[in-house]
């Protein structure tokens, strides 16, 4: 009999598929564990009252970049919980054997900018990590998602997890994305369509020009974000882009098995007639640049829209959240996009913390200055961009209009250390989470490209 045609998603976990319990949960092997200060201190704590060891610390890497200062690291860390996380990550990372990029080290960054930037992540692998944007690893054409504090306990003692197979979601894109577009845009206009829990349960597989256009820091861009439609995964098939981008990484197969492992990963992609479960088209020529008016993803309108009126929602639960939200933000239903002030500009996070995505803000600013009365700041998403973007002088272009260079670190995005914004700021931010306080306490996020973010500040509103 012919062999029923598979999806890479499919392909990928039935790979790793070790055994199904009677409860339907498969057992997997994972091939990447990755993890930071803020959610491994209590799993490595369970390893020590079980008794038990890191089953395979070689497939473990750790880096520091949640709660790390972005100024003045030759300083000790002010904040003792910040300190207290830094320093006992420090000590299992020693203690179980598990490689760090501590905050000294030159690669140090965000976790998932520094794990693919040094090859980490390969097609056809299984990721996990204690981070709900790991599906930022999707982009190579892998399985990858995020984990709990007692899974991460379960694959450090066991290099396995358990997990229930999702349902699949093809989301596909027809026609080019417009110039004037970049990545951010694109996979927020899929979610404003969508809605925040549009992909809730799946394992969404992006397809078609719009996403294999982009380059990998596009596409990681657009797979990180799938967390935020509710989906448990994203990912792209691998392609010539993905293995260039690979080509030479310090944990990338070396040129004795590259050939091998490019033939293995030429078969991931989906075979003729693979069958999802669900499917969604869409044209991304009609995209425009995205601002989010609200506090989740899903609130969002093109820059050249307006904030929609309330009875645009028939639904009483949306319509709810609508009003809530323009309270919060101090926004009025039918204000146009145009006419939002901004007082921050934050470029960085594991969204649009890349070199490419510093380029396009600095192509933007060049030779322009911030508004009067805006702040802004550029964080690096990891040693090594920060490096290549001083050897290119964009930190020159940053500063001369205005903005705070950094070191690499999550920074605002999150506000899980000294960089937050004042309550009622409104900043055009790079990162991926608008949520009530979620850059600072009553501070006001709306998610744009970079490019956005840096005209954004120049104009002192959305432009």
């Amino acid at each position: 009999m012919p062999e029923v045609p598979q999806t890479m998603f499919q392909k990928i976990w039935n790979n790793h598929l070790i055994e199904t319990n009677e409860n339907g949960e498969d057992l997997l092997y994972v091939d990447l564990h990755l993890c930071h200060e803020v959610t491994s201190p209590q799993a490595f704590d369970g390893l020590r009252l079980a008794g038990r060891t890191v089953r395979r610390p070689n497939k473990t890497f750790a880096v520091q970049d949640h709660c790390i200062p972005t100024i003045d690291r030759n300083l000790p860390i002010a904040d003792p919980v910040a300190k207290n996380q830094v320093e006992t990550l420090q000590k299992n990372c020693r203690q179980f054997g598990i490689k760090l990029y501590d905050i000294h080290d030159p690669q140090q960054g965000i976790i998932h900018v520094v794990a693919p930037e040094t090859g980490l992540v390969h097609p056809g692998m299984t990721v996990v990590c204690g981070d709900s944007h790991t599906a930022t690893h999707g982009a190579f054409g892998a399985v990858a998602f995020g984990i709990g504090t007692s899974e991460v306990e379960h694959v450090l003692a066991t290099q396995t997890i358990r997990q229930k197979k999702p349902p699949l979601f093809r989301i596909h894109g027809e026609n080019k994305l417009p110039l004037n577009c970049s990545a951010k845009d694109l996979i927020l206009s899929v979610i404003g369509q969508l809605s925040v829990s549009g992909g809730t349960g799946f394992a969404v597989e992006f397809t078609g020009q719009p996403f294999t256009d982009l380059s990998m820091e596009g596409r990681m861009t657009v797979c990180n974000m799938a967390i935020e439609m509710g989906a448990r995964c994203g990912m792209i098939a691998p392609d010539q882009k993905t293995f260039d981008y690979l080509l030479g990484k310090n944990y990338a197969p070396d040129r004795n098995f590259w050939d091998t492992a490019v033939k293995l990963w030429s078969q991931l992609p989906d075979d003729a007639g693979a069958v999802f479960d669900k499917t969604w088209t869409f044209d991304a020529s009609k995209t425009e640049p995205m601002v989010t008016w609200g506090t989740n993803p899903g609130q969002v309108a093109p820059i050249t829209g307006k904030i929609p009126p309330l009875d645009f929602y028939t639904n009483p639960a949306d319509r709810q959240a609508a009003e809530n939200a323009l309270k919060y933000m101090d926004l009025k239903p039918g204000m146009p996009v145009s006419d939002i002030k901004i007082q921050r500009v934050f470029i960085g996070s594991c969204t649009n913390g890349r070199i490419e995505d510093l380029r396009e803000a600095a192509a933007v600013i060049k030779g322009k200055h911030l508004a009067g009365g805006v702040r802004g700041m550029v964080v690096p998403g990891s040693g090594q961009v920060k490096q290549q973007a001083e050897r290119e002088g964009l930190d020159k272009i940053f500063l001369a209009a205005g903005l705070e260079w950094r070191d690499a670190g999550c920074s605002m995005c999150l506000g899980m250390n000294a960089d937050l914004l004042e309550p009622g700021e409104h900043c055009a931010s790079t990162s991926n989470r608008n949520f009530e306080g979620r850059q600072g306490k009553n501070g006001r996020t709306h998610l744009v490209s970079p490019a956005t973010a840096a005209a954004a500040g120049i104009a002192g509103r959305f432009v």
